[in-house]
């Protein structure tokens, strides 16, 4: 075990490259920055869609007008993450250029929402189609916001721009500074949109949710999310933070899988999209990744060594809230082979035991948005719609993950 555990930390300086990439980074920072919108519309759909679950029904009126925020909201997603990632992004770059040299972040920004609308919208009568500027469009969003953050960079670095005498004042020297990268950026991505359009009859954001979905499919399997999750864990053993590597990779469709859940559910099937950002949250890092939640309980109860009892009890509330720093650093978990395969299998085992309970069991998956740091059991239950299933299975995982646990105690 000795063995194997110095071989992962040989891959440390690699994995900690991962996490350092300034796209992955954008990615992850550019829907922090847009979670308030995200975790606002969560409340609406709570109050609109739960009553409904023990037959109470609002008045038309108002139930439009829940749904109406909830789709101003969660359902423009897509153009405010092409914006904060392109924000984030920039911001990064700008990090990295020589002095006196800097991309605008606000006129990425806006370029961004441009060539987002370009890739996802199509044309309507009098307007646009608005079905993928939601989460459903979050892949567009990320190849806009990449697309035009690094034509910005190419005109800045090499001087392609409109120069204004001295006498113009700051901001009108920089409205015309930023036409070329403004009208390449979003040029590049009306003509990707042409092409799309041309070639295949539907827009880009459409088109790359079609290619993408036999990868999905695959993440989909039990073998898929074990490895997913499993990967959280392995990164986070060996001291570098698991979530900002993976979930990036899987950002798209983890929100997108909530929305058409929501649909499902309120059109009368099951919510059965399995990979969801919920799924992530309570199931498959429920405590914290290596779905610690039980262990700080396990310490209290069962540990002989008072180093042990004291680390549980000053963990226990952090770790209720999805916070494990404590938990792991002052065990430690971090690099102890002691604990190495119950902080790897417990996720994969949750996740699983989860998809068993919506395929095999019908039980619906996540369909709302909840706040990452609610009691896992919480969590679960509100997310998918509160039912009787959830509650076993909450109870189910608490005691399974305990079994794994206990004997490394």
């Amino acid at each position: 075990m000795n063995g194997l555990i110095k071989q992962i930390e040989k891959g440390k300086p690699f994995f900690e490259k991962i996490s350092r990439n300034i796209y992955l980074s954008a990615i992850r920072d550019g829907f922090l920055t847009a979670m308030p919108a995200i975790l606002f519309s969560s409340v609406f759909i709570l109050v609109a869609a739960l009553p409904e679950v023990f037959g109470f029904a609002y008045p038309a009126a108002i139930s439009t007008w829940l749904w109406k925020v909830y789709g101003y909201t969660m359902g423009i997603i897509g153009i405010m993450v092409a914006a904060t990632t392109a924000r984030c992004l920039a911001d990064a770059m700008n990090r990295q250029l020589p002095k006196g040299k800097n991309i605008n972040t606000t006129s990425v920004m806006l370029a961004s929402v441009s060539s987002f609308l370009l890739l996802a919208a199509a044309q309507n009568d009098g307007g646009i189609m608005t079905g993928f500027a939601g989460t459903k469009g979050l892949l567009a969003s990320f190849i806009a916001a990449f697309i035009t953050v690094n034509v910005y960079k190419f005109c800045v670095i090499k001087d392609i721009t409109i120069k204004m005498p001295k006498e113009v004042p700051g901001t009108i020297s920089q409205a015309f500074r930023d036409v070329f990268p403004f009208s390449f950026a979003v040029g590049i991505a009306a003509l990707i949109d042409a092409a799309s359009t041309y070639f295949f009859k539907f827009t880009f954001a459409e088109g790359i949710i079609t290619l993408m979905q036999p990868l999905f499919n695959v993440a989909n399997g039990y073998v898929g999310i074990s490895i997913i999750w499993g990967a959280m864990a392995l990164f986070w053993f060996v001291g570098v933070h698991g979530p900002s590597i993976v979930e990036p990779a899987i950002a798209a469709i983890i929100y997108a899988n909530v929305e058409t859940n929501l649909q499902l559910f309120k059109s009368g099937a099951q919510a059965s999209k399995l990979l969801t950002v919920g799924m992530g949250n309570f199931v498959g890092t429920m405590g914290g990744t290596g779905a610690t939640l039980v262990v700080p309980f396990l310490f209290l109860i069962f540990a002989k060594s008072k180093q042990l009892k004291a680390v549980g009890k000053a963990s226990v509330v952090p770790v209720m809230f999805a916070v494990n720093e404590p938990l792991l650093f002052a065990t430690p978990i971090i690099l102890n082979p002691y604990f190495f395969i119950p902080f790897l299998i417990t996720p994969m085992v949750n996740v699983c035991l989860f998809k068993f309970f919506v395929e095999i069991l019908k039980m619906n998956s996540f369909m709302y948005v909840l706040p990452w740091a609610t009691p896992a059991p919480i969590g679960l239950i509100l997310g998918t719609g509160v039912s009787i299933l959830a509650v076993v299975l909450a109870g189910l995982l608490i005691a399974v993950d305990a079994i794994i646990y206990l004997p490394f105690i």
